[in-house]
């Protein structure tokens, strides 16, 4: 296998976005009990649980004794067993659960103590307030609507997708810049303060705006802690944030440097805003709320509810294959480019062709027919979208393997005889008998020599 094929399967298990539980189950128990401290950590995972597992944990959360694992199962009916066994795993692998030893010797389980009375505290009421919302300073005199919020959230997004296509006018602070390279998506070129992008930066661009989200989030927090961070704080602001009304300021007093820091990178990723720096109160905008529950691979979120997507419509694609983007965006510009020829450019759209090579060759930069039909979904007729994942499968349909050819054979009833042994050893790689031709694999043609030579001098 050569290095460049091992990249490319290497990009592919980069991008896949974990879920939630996914990142959490990754975690140390320590780092787990002690989110669990905080209710709206408890209840953000909880709300993202199977509803099976919701169930179980409804059942147990106001038990303050184990249950036998046994009376558990009985919970569901035997052809759901299957269902029953994936929710004990997620609770298991989330410290949900714990395994205590009953009378008798049975084995029982108790709902994480811990968890388990701070989501009586989530689901009840009491406790701490999660946030300080801004009314403690006064009415805001610069107040952001929901609309504001979401074109600012799109507009700093797509900064970073200007930066990664090499827009001129897109800037970032160094700190992205340095996120970006360790997230593997782009490399600065040496000597010099211009970046490139790399294989899985292709893939990241074709992503989802939540995707892209998600995806950049969960490289931030792997870096959390060189950066002198506290995980578990960041991450449960996060899911604080989640719990946030859109169109309400919170007050940033009593946060420490830490969570001060890390509001300035979400202000930078269009998280929050702030009208300045040193502004004491920010905003939420929607993909803070939204953020949390992480992704879902089989469905995106409608364009209604996430900055970015809502530009459904202003691609035309034709069966003939010519794709007409009406856009003046240098992003979406660069994005349809990723994958087409472009033809023509007038003030107002770009005319491009969706070919065959152009299609293999963004697959070659890691771009999957998947991504390319997600992002055409809405807008493409069906028949381009089964033409894009025939032309990827052209790339796989064959595979190339060594062997040894065996051919000029005196007779039939030669040819078979070895055949039927190299058949036999497991190492026959392909065989055309009218034609007398056989081919083996490298390691088994000594073993048929030596078969063969035998062969030959005993007749």
């Amino acid at each position: 296998m050569s290095d460049d094929t091992a990249n490319k399967m290497k990009l592919r298990v980069q991008l896949q976005c974990k879920n939630l539980h996914e990142y959490l189950r990754e975690l140390t128990p320590d780092v787990l009990d002690r989110l669990y401290n905080h209710p709206a950590t408890c209840l953000a995972v909880y709300r993202e649980l199977p509803p099976l597992a919701k169930n179980y944990v409804m059942r147990m959360v106001f038990l303050d004794q184990p249950l036998p694992q046994a009376a558990v199962a009985l919970w569901v009916k035997k052809d759901s067993q299957k269902d029953h066994d994936e929710c004990v795993s997620v609770l298991m692998g989330l410290r949900m659960w714990h395994s205590q030893q009953l009378q008798g010797g049975l084995q029982g389980l108790l709902l994480n103590p811990v968890f388990k009375e701070n989501l009586r505290v989530a689901l009840l009421g009491g406790g701490q307030a999660w946030a300080d919302e801004g009314s403690s300073l006064g009415p805001d005199r610069h107040p952001r609507d929901v609309g504001s919020l979401d074109r600012y959230a799109l507009e700093r997004w797509e900064v970073i997708l200007h930066f990664m296509v090499g827009s001129p006018s897109a800037a970032v602070s160094q700190d992205l810049a340095q996120l970006l390279t360790q997230a593997g998506l782009m490399r600065r070129f040496s000597s010099s303060s211009l970046f490139r992008v790399l294989l899985p930066g292709f893939q990241f661009l074709l992503l989802d705006t939540p995707s892209q989200l998600w995806y950049f989030t969960l490289q931030y927090l792997n870096t959390a802690q060189s950066r002198g961070m506290d995980l578990v704080e960041i991450l449960s602001f996060l899911f604080q944030l989640s719990f946030s009304t859109l169109g309400r300021d919170y007050s940033v007093e009593g946060m420490s440097e830490s969570l001060l820091t890390f509001l300035q990178h979400l202000r930078e990723f269009g998280l929050v805003f702030q009208r300045k720096r040193k502004s004491r109160r920010y905003y939420p905008t929607r993909l803070a709320i939204t953020l949390a529950a992480g992704v879902n691979a089989n469905s995106a979120p409608p364009s209604s509810a996430t900055p970015g997507t809502g530009d459904s419509g202003f691609i035309v694609l034709e069966t003939n294959y010519r794709l007409y983007a009406y856009t003046n965006s240098e992003l979406q510009i660069a994005l349809v480019a990723l994958f087409s020829e472009m033809l023509y450019r007038f003030p107002n759209v770009v005319v491009a062709h969706v070919t065959r090579e152009a299609v293999q060759q963004a697959i070659a930069n890691g771009i999957t027919a998947q991504q390319i039909i997600h992002f055409l979904r809405t807008r493409a007729h069906p028949v381009m979208l089964k033409q894009i994942r025939l032309w990827e499968l052209e790339r796989d349909r064959l595979q190339f393997t060594e062997g040894v050819l065996y051919n000029q054979f005196l007779s039939q009833a030669d040819f078979e005889v070895l055949r039927d042994r190299a058949q036999g050893l497991g190492v026959l790689v392909w065989q055309n008998a009218p034609h007398r031709v056989m081919v083996v694999t490298p390691h088994g043609h000594s073993e048929v020599k030596r078969f063969w030579k035998r062969q030959k001098s005993h007749t």
